[in-house]
Formats: C-alpha cells, sequence, structure tokens
C-alpha cells in the first residue's frame, strides 16, 4: 500500500507498507516514535496501532515542556 505522510512543519513523505500495516509502521521509516506524535487521517487523531485505512496522513510532533 502506497501512503502519502505529510509531517506538520516539515516534509512529506511517500512510504510503501504492507496491507496489514498499522499507523505505526508508517512512522519507523521516518525515524518517528508514535509515542512523541499524534497521527491525523482526515483531520481525526487515529491511534498508531490501528491498520492502515488511508492513503493520506499527517502527523503532528507533540510538544512537551513545563
Amino acid at each position: 500500500m502506497h501512503v502519502t505522510v505529510e509531517v506538520a512543519g516539515d516534509d512529506t513523505h511517500e512510504v510503501e507498507v504492507d496491507g496489514d500495516a498499522t499507523y505505526a509502521d508508517l512512522l519507523e521509516p521516518l525515524g518517528l516514535s508514535p509515542h512523541a506524535v499524534s497521527v491525523l487521517v482526515d483531520d481525526r487523531t487515529v491511534p498508531t496501532d490501528q491498520p492502515v485505512e488511508s492513503d493520506r496522513v499527517t502527523v503532528v510532533r507533540l510538544i512537551k515542556g513545563g
């Protein structure tokens, strides 16, 4: 499956994954941790352990601080 991954504030990447891939699998080739980002499909957050059901996703890095 071919998926376009837009990293907010950064580049857009074309990622090829197996048909049974999860959203976390999309992050691995980009060097991103599922614990440090939110994955959005149609502007809605999806769990990273959910199977990929969209050919276009947006990844937003989470900001930590206090």
